[in-house]
Order: C-alpha cells, then structure tokens, then sequence
C-alpha cells in the first residue's frame, strides 16, 4: 500500500498541450476515479502514472519515491485494461502466473498467490479454461487477479467495464469495490461513465479540456459544482440552466422569464446563470410554464421534455415521480432551496456570502 502525488504534472504532443498543471494527492488505499468527455486527458494521465508515457513537465511520487523517470517494471504498479490482455493461448492459471514467473518466484509461492486470488474471485473452478472460453465478466476477473497476485503499490483501471453488457458493469462495478475496500490498495480509475464515477470513487477527478475542473467527493461534486461544466457533466439528466440577474441585494434571482427565485443567503454579482436539478423541479404550482414536446415514462418515474413559453423556447427537463398524463403545457415550481448559482461570464459557481 502507497501514497499518490502528482506535482505539477504537464504533458504536450508536439504542440497540442493534453495535460495543464495537474497537482493531486491520493491516501493510502482510497481509490480515485478520473472522469470526463472524450478526448480531455483522462487515459493520457493514467498512462503517464503508469509509465507508459513520459510527461512533459512535473513529477509523479508513489510511496515517496519519485517514480517520473522510471520504466513501468520498477514502479510497483498493476494495471487493468479495457480489452483485459490475456494471452489467448495460455490458460487462466498461467495468465495469472505469467508476472511472477518472471519476476522468478518459486513454483509453490506461484501457485499460492494464484490460488489465493481466485478464490477471492471466484475463478477456482475455470484455472485450467483458456479465455476464449470465458464470458466477459469472467476474463475481467482474470485480468484483475493477474494484478492482484503481484501486490501492487498501485492499482490502474483504465475503463475497465466498457466492453460488458448493462447488466454485468452494475455487477463488476459493485465486485471492483469491494475487492478495493478489502485489499485496500490505493487506486486510480478512469472512466467516461459517470455512474461508475459516482459509485466507486472515495473522490472524483472532473477534468475538461487537460485541467482540474473540480477534485471532491461524489456527493459535494453533485450538490456543488464548482462551475457550469461540472454541473452539465454530473447528473442524468443533465442540469438545466435559465439566465437570470442576481435581485433584491443579491437575496434572489429574476429570470429572464420573469420568475423571482428566492435564495439563501446573499451573492455579490449581477448577470448569473440558475442551474436547477430536473429532479428539484416540480409538476405543478406557480412558477415557469413549460411547453411539453416529449412525455418519456422510464417506470418509477417520468421525465418532461419541453420548452419555458416566455424564455424564448430555453429547454429543459423536469424528472416526476411515476406515471404522467399527457398534455401540452404545464406549471412548473423550482425548489428554490436547491438551485445553485453560477457568474454568466466565467461559468463559476457563486456562493453565499
């Protein structure tokens, strides 16, 4: 088990800079999930920790040995990959085995380290199977004992659960944090799928465009979002946004459409924008009128497509509990309690004074 510190760490492909002054530190054993669009850096920052790249600029720390200039080999690290890397014509026990026949472990302290973690797999029965012989979430398994039986100083996944069905990511999802928890090995985990970010990460990276866009846990990232970007990226449905201009000193916001949203406490500014939850709006009540262009019923809930009248057709989506009739039009309340705040100009959240 080991500390993480990435300092000032930079990277550039000729002149596309992917990678602007990335400073993070992880605990020992608490897992952090890097996520984001594509193309914003997520899988070049993995690959920098684990040597696969070198960076431009800044240095990585594991353990408190500075590892930035080191071949993957000496870092102490196991990585899993999206597409697993088992070698096809080998069978699970050696696929397992194959690290630390190399590093030149004894044939009995092999076969300990390989069964031990396919117990804790539940891969005993399948050692002898090859992987073409396995369903997806079993070669998974293999692939994360092979860098479990090597007790690493760090784990990568890099969107390890991108190539199973629905059904098997909620599955694994849940697997790869307990198996975490109960080695508990410090872990960097990268995905695009925001659910996976949510459930697995003691603390999420968002970044946007090669930088932190925010490093906090999942439930501070969803209640407060440290700008616009974070606020439309986490959540589904996505956050909607109405343009507005701080009131009343500062103690409430006039909409554009002409609603008046108290709010607590007092902000300084004056052009904002109003992000409110599709949850956090209400069927309903006095408040904004929505034009319905798409009734969606998911079941235990409902989710209003439309557009506010009097805002000059600004879309958004209201999430309702259960069934909902069909209809043209409807009011709609803000739980004004929950709406956050954000300066028009730079994107930034504004918080009470």
């Amino acid at each position: 088990m080991a500390t993480l510190d990435i300092q000032g760490l930079r990277k550039s492909f000729g002149a596309t800079e992917v990678l602007r002054q990335i400073d993070l530190s992880l605990n020992d054993g608490e897992m952090l999930v890097i996520v984001g669009a594509s193309g914003c850096g997520k899988s070049t920052l993995l690959r920098l920790v684990a040597g696969l790249e070198q960076p431009t600029g800044g240095r990585i720390v594991i353990g408190g040995r500075d590892v930035t200039a080191l071949d993957p080999s000496e870092r102490d690290i196991a990585m899993v990959f999206q597409n697993y890397a088992l070698y096809p014509h080998m069978s699970v026990f050696d696929n397992m085995a194959y690290g630390l026949r190399i590093r030149g472990l004894s044939r009995g302290e092999i076969a300990r380290k390989v069964e031990e973690a396919a117990a804790l797999l539940g891969l005993e029965t399948l050692l002898a199977r090859k992987p073409r012989q396995l369903s997806g979430g079993q070669r998974q398994r293999v692939a994360m004992g092979r860098a479990i039986v090597r007790d690493p100083k760090l784990f990568l996944f890099d969107e390890p659960l991108s190539n199973l069905d629905a059904k098997l990511r909620v599955q694994m999802r849940a697997e790869i944090r307990k198996l975490q928890r109960r080695l508990g090995v410090t872990s960097l985990y990268v995905t695009h799928d925001q659910v996976e970010a949510m459930t697995l990460g003691d603390r999420l990276l968002i970044l946007h465009e090669g930088r932190p866009a925010q490093l906090a846990t999942p439930m501070e990232v969803f209640e407060r979002p440290a700008d616009t970007y974070v606020a439309g990226f986490v959540g589904s449905p996505t956050m909607n946004f109405l343009p507005g201009r701080l009131t009343h000193e500062g103690t409430a916001v006039q909409l554009d459409s002409g609603l008046l949203i108290p709010l607590t406490g007092r902000r300084r500014g004056d052009k904002v924008i109003v992000g409110i939850r599709p949850e956090h709006l209400t069927p309903g009540g006095e408040g904004l009128r929505l034009t319905v262009d798409l009734i969606e019923p998911l079941g235990s809930e409902t989710l209003l497509h439309g557009r506010i009248c009097a805002d000059d057709g600004i879309a958004i989506v209201v999430k309702c509990a259960g069934a909902f009739a069909p209809v043209d039009s409807v009011s709609v309340s803000v739980q004004a309690n929950r709406a956050q705040v954000f300066d028009a100009a730079t994107g930034k959240r504004i918080d009470p004074i």
